[in-house]
């Protein structure tokens, strides 16, 4: 089986992270690239898409692209970061803190785009 680019790096970030426990990789589209916590492909593909929802909502609300997303829930919060490139989205445990979190997104992104 070929190596997904950025593939890798999803998997490190959820398995580094203790409060991460899924994340998806996905282009500018909303095309799946790369998933690491979750079991199966529709598993995959639902995450997926609910990030994608998310960053066209906050776009919608925006007067410019929003790069970074922080939205929280009584069990848990959703993150994203993106580039140009890419949209780098996770679900986290309740407690997790958003500045780390959002840092890990960012040194995730910039190691998907050097392996590119």
């Amino acid at each position: 089986m070929a190596v997904v680019p950025g593939s890798d790096a999803v998997e490190a970030l959820v398995e580094r992270s203790d409060d991460v426990r899924a994340a998806v990789l996905l282009d500018p589209a909303g095309g799946l690239i790369s998933a690491a916590g979750v079991t199966g492909r529709d598993a995959e593909r639902s995450l997926a898409a609910l990030a994608y929802e998310l960053v066209a909502a906050a776009d919608a609300a925006a007067a410019e692209p929003i790069e970074q997303i922080e939205a929280q829930t009584g069990d848990g919060a959703a993150f994203v970061a993106r580039d140009a490139r890419h949209v780098l989205a996770c679900v986290t445990k309740r407690l997790a803190l958003p500045s780390l979190v959002l840092y890990d997104l960012r040194q995730t992104l910039r190691s998907v785009g050097e392996s590119a």
